[in-house]
């Protein structure tokens, strides 16, 4: 006990790209900004920003960089570890219609937008 050291939060940032009715979506230009705006103004101890990542917004576009961040933000981790990495995964996502902030602990994507996406894909759920 001691010998472990201080716990290292790393964090993993990804937001999208434009979409229908947003022409300039800010989750890009946070994401695009954030590793730069941390180096200027610092970042707390035990924090590292992993990755920043701007998705396709895009159903099946966006996947392939998903999995590139979910593989970087899995390597090394050791569950049997007394001292597991710690990883946040923050996805920053944008409703066009919001006069406000919100956040989300869990967000489902039930396929049922009314337009298509950027790749032209226009998802319907299933009456399953």
């Amino acid at each position: 006990m001691g010998s472990e050291g201080p716990s290292v939060v790393t964090i993993h940032v990804t937001g999208f790209k434009k979409f229908h009715g947003v022409s300039e979506n800010p989750t890009e230009t946070i994401v695009n900004n954030l590793k730069g705006y941390l180096q200027k103004n610092g970042i707390p101890k035990g924090l590292v920003l992993g990755s920043c990542n701007v998705l396709e917004t895009a159903g099946e576009g966006a996947l392939p960089e998903l999995y590139k961040v979910l593989e970087s933000a899995m390597v090394g981790q050791d569950i049997e570890s007394s001292n597991p990495r710690r990883v946040i995964l923050l996805h920053l996502g944008v409703n066009s219609g919001a006069t406000r902030f919100a956040i989300e602990t869990q967000a489902v994507n039930e396929a049922t937008f009314r337009c298509q996406d950027e790749l032209g894909w226009k998802p319907q759920a299933s009456d399953d």
